[in-house]
């Protein structure tokens, strides 16, 4: 079958190989026929070394499908059935599950250590145990997760990872107050998630901040109630707050530097959400009084921050009554044979999502 095959960490290119087998059915897994794919920053991450990850491997971990088979076991599912690819299952035993935390749960990562596919060469990992970018994928049934039939592939893709990272971080770890003001730096598919889930909490205002002008004007088409450059972000403090500094402001990028910026941006007794997934080498640096004396709260947002089936349907429910825009999200469409040109668009930012239909 045909996947998409990252060789080396640090190479900029997939291949587009057609020898690759997808490997490990058995009790409890599932094997899944990918329909649609989105491509999620965190793969460009994992393919430059930011995230960890073994190669060789095939990226992708937002997709959605349909089961072509299920192994003993597995009661909730059979042949057939819709589901949207969940990269990071809550095995429902471990100390966090038992706590509500399921976002927490470790079982997932447990699984990217053992290869997903094989080529002749050798084994192929697939990126956070998944690896979407190809035709079939072997996961266990805990990450399929059913979807209603009226949900399209390319949408429920979306609601695998970005779309419920977004909106969770509004809706679950800020709680955002109605009436607050927000600023949101970093207007990808993530970012874009973060400004709706503000604006249906009632965020009186709401800042979107990017230097890409195309991801600006998208902003301000789902909700925000302006958009401005890096460069003008302390303008816009100075006119929303009067220089107190935003009630709220998420980091949507992954690096020291914005975080820093988000810290800064954001009022004493204020909320800083931590969004993006950075480098485990790069440090933010604060110091102890400021920590003390700003009592500014910072919050990591793990997938959104709450139990990821219920955001799942959340989500839906808000799509199907018209109060999020997800199609509006996917920006470009390629097929699977074009996925390094999907990946130029996400490095230049001219795409907010591009779904890879396969």
């Amino acid at each position: 079958m045909r996947a998409a095959v990252l060789q080396e960490i640090g190479q900029d290119k997939l291949e587009v190989l057609d020898d690759v087998e997808a490997v490990g059915f058995g009790p409890g897994k599932v094997r899944i026929r990918v329909r649609a794919t989105g491509l999620c920053h965190s793969d460009l991450s994992a393919m430059s070394g930011v995230l960890p990850q073994p190669a060789p491997f095939v990226p992708g971990h937002e997709g959605a499908g349909e089961i072509l088979e299920v192994g003993d076991g597995v009661g909730h599912l059979k042949a057939g059935d819709r589901v949207v690819v969940c990269w990071l299952p809550a095995c429902g035993a471990c100390p966090a599950c038992k706590r509500g935390q399921t976002e927490l749960c470790l079982a997932g990562f447990m699984n990217a250590g053992t290869p997903n596919f094989r080529r002749a060469g050798g084994d192929v990992f697939g990126f956070a145990g998944t690896g979407t970018f190809t035709e079939e994928v072997v996961v266990d049934a805990g990450c399929a997760v059913p979807i209603p039939d009226d949900v399209p592939f390319d949408i429920a893709a979306l609601i695998g990872c970005g779309v419920t990272t977004g909106l969770g971080a509004a809706l679950n770890t800020a709680d955002v107050e109605a009436g607050s003001s927000v600023a949101v730096i970093g207007c990808g598919g993530v970012g874009i998630s973060a400004i709706q889930g503000a604006r249906l909490k009632g965020a009186a205002e709401i800042v979107a901040v990017d230097p890409v002008a195309s991801r600006r004007e998208s902003a301000l088409r789902f909700g925000a109630t302006q958009a401005v450059s890096p460069d003008e972000l302390a303008d816009a403090k100075q006119q929303v707050t009067a220089g107190e500094g935003f009630d709220y402001v998420f980091e949507v990028v992954g690096k020291s530097a914005t975080a820093r910026t988000a810290y800064d941006t954001t009022r004493r007794g204020g909320t800083l959400v931590v969004v993006g997934a950075g480098a485990m080498d790069d440090f933010l640096q604060l110091n102890m009084f400021e920590l003390f004396f700003d009592e500014k709260r910072i919050l990591p947002s793990m997938y959104g921050g709450g139990d990821v089936l219920r955001s799942y349907e959340r989500t839906i429910a808000l799509w199907r009554a018209g109060r999020i825009d997800l199609e509006g999200l996917i920006t470009h469409r390629v097929q699977l044979s074009e996925i390094n040109e999907a990946l130029d668009q996400m490095r230049t930012g001219t795409s907010l999502r591009t779904c890879i239909e396969i």
